[in-house]
């Protein structure tokens, strides 16, 4: 993602040769997924490439050859070992992974089929949801970029920060979720629902002191990435969870953490994404330590009197 990736050069450039990735674990896998798995054994040229490409992802793949050799100023040579580095069988098959995921980028609840019929029985709707929760937790964890979430972890617990969570229509829930248990973590926090247009004191008090925390899925808002990409251009981090096939705000966004949406139903879930705010959670109170169990502490002596004053 732009500002993101690092210093990148190819084989003929001071690289070296390509071992392919292993086909099966590409096998369903995002592009984007399969450059964050592969990027530990790119050359500095193949990171050049994997930079081009998630900093316009995935029209940047789109291009010839040639085209995207020229974005990311290599050869034309290094793009087609790049691409089999991630698995493919050359750049034909390539393309036609971005193609496919750009359909489902765009997917909808009329255009995604459920996985049981109408005649479908209880138990066949059960174990459907079962499966597909549980690859989908799986496949989230398994493609969990560690580097971007120990990122995340240290960009939330910097005391020196604010934090703001917001998200759209239906991800707002977990914007939510996470701001409530940020709250009782640390001091600085809050959850940004203003309505386009009604928001201008926040936009405006935005600095390099904030981290905001965005949640943007498919069929991505655009007052969402507008709202982020206006916090990026006020020096603020950014923190994206979506899904894999990448929000915008992931060209400009300082860490990406990407969860699976599948569900038996024709509506993405969210299943996957909570498990992954839960593990940040985790990982923050872990890091905070004494000082976060001091604050919930302390809120729940504020509670108490609360409730007996009641």
């Amino acid at each position: 993602m732009a500002g993101r990736a690092a210093e990148h050069s190819n084989h003929t450039e001071g690289g070296t040769d390509p071992e392919p990735a292993e086909r099966d674990a590409g096998s369903g896998a995002t592009v984007a997924e399969r450059v964050r798995r592969a990027e530990g054994n790119l050359s500095p040229a193949e990171r050049k490439i994997a930079r081009a490409l998630t900093a316009n992802y995935p029209a940047a793949g789109l291009e010839s050859a040639s085209g995207l050799a020229s974005q990311a100023g290599v050869s034309a040579p290094t793009v087609v070992r790049f691409v089999a580095r991630l698995g493919f069988d050359g750049y034909r098959h390539f393309q036609q992974s971005l193609r496919e995921e750009v359909q489902a980028r765009h997917a909808s609840p009329l255009t995604l089929a459920p996985v049981i019929g109408a005649d479908s029985p209880t138990s066949e709707l059960v174990e459907a949801a079962q499966q597909v929760s549980g690859a989908t937790l799986g496949q989230t964890f398994a493609a969990l970029p560690e580097r971007e979430f120990e990122q995340a972890v240290g960009l939330i617990c910097d005391p020196a920060k604010r934090i703001a969570c917001f998200g759209g229509r239906f991800s707002q829930l977990l914007a939510e979720y996470l701001d409530l248990h940020l709250r009782l973590l640390r001091p600085g926090t809050l959850l940004h629902t203003a309505a386009p247009g009604r928001d201008a004191g926040f936009r405006l008090d935005l600095n390099r002191r904030d981290v905001c925390v965005v949640f943007d899925f498919r069929r991505y808002q655009d007052d969402t990435v507008q709202l982020a990409r206006h916090a990026h251009e006020r020096g603020a981090k950014v923190v994206l969870f979506t899904d894999p096939w990448l929000s915008p705000v992931a060209e400009f966004a300082d860490v990406v953490l990407p969860a699976r949406v599948e569900a038996p139903s024709p509506f993405d879930s969210i299943v996957a994404p909570l498990a992954l705010v839960d593990t940040l959670v985790a990982a923050v109170h872990a890091r905070l330590g004494p000082a976060a169990d001091e604050r919930m502490r302390a809120a729940e002596e504020e509670w108490s009197g609360e409730v007996g004053a009641s």
